[in-house]
């Protein structure tokens, strides 16, 4: 049963990635010959978001995972930053399968990765860039009411680990005005998890829950705070919820 399931991972991921490769490298060129500025980036996010929800689906009708979504709809949060822990690989399918109009953070070593790149180019926002750009980028899409996902810890997490929590998720909402909403990512075995074998993948359904968390808004901070501590104490919120 273990090697059954072992394989059909394997399986399954190259079916992300050879999806993945045909709408970078097919779809998105064609849709951009028509569509230009704020309708393009639509265009492809809603694409995004349809193709790994179909994944997802994928993913739960063979019996590989089961997801759980409690605390509240993802699918009713707009305009905000998202920050959420990161157990494991597929956590930013999980994410965007069920949270329309939604863009991710990534780091520009992804764009090496001939199955990701472009779609990385066309539609997300890399964060280790020229900080001006970058926080212009990510003011522009919270504007146009898309949501921002940060995993503050940078990488994925080990059950127990003491994390770090990065602060660009805090200085994106004091930017922006923008309230944060947390959202815990937990599963019931390992499974795609830092330091694991993608062929262990258990013997039976791995159980997603993902939790969304009351809002970390801006509002409930002291006014007279610099914008340093108010960072501080909202990077700690942030460490607090999804730790």
């Amino acid at each position: 049963m273990r090697i059954c399931r072992g394989l059909l991972v394997i399986l399954e991921m190259s079916l992300f990635a050879i999806g993945a490769f045909i709408i970078g490298w097919i779809i998105f060129p064609i849709l951009g010959l028509r569509y230009k500025g704020s309708e393009r980036r639509r265009k492809f996010a809603l694409i995004i978001h349809n193709s790994w929800k179909f994944f997802i689906s994928v993913m739960e009708k063979s019996k590989m995972i089961k997801v759980n979504i409690t605390g509240g709809s993802l699918a009713d949060i707009k305009g905000r930053v998202v920050v959420a822990s990161h157990p494991s690989l597929i956590d930013i399918i999980l994410l965007i399968g069920n949270m329309p109009n939604s863009l991710c953070l990534v780091k520009n070593g992804i764009l090496k990765n001939p199955f990701m790149s472009n779609i990385v180019k066309s539609l997300y926002i890399i964060n280790d860039i020229d900080p001006e750009v970058f926080q212009k980028s990510c003011l522009e899409a919270l504007k146009e009411g898309y949501n921002i996902i940060i995993f503050p810890t940078g990488t994925r997490t080990l059950p127990g680990e003491d994390v770090k929590v990065h602060k660009g998720a805090a200085q994106i909402a004091i930017a922006s005005g923008v309230d944060i909403v947390p959202i815990k990512i937990q599963t019931d075995i390992p499974f795609l998890m830092k330091n694991h074998c993608p062929l262990d993948a258990g013997d039976k359904t791995v159980n997603y829950t993902l939790t969304v968390l009351p809002e970390i808004k801006l509002s409930d901070f002291p006014k007279d705070l610099t914008d340093i501590k108010l960072r501080n104490h909202i990077t700690e919120k942030i460490k607090e919820a999804i730790n």
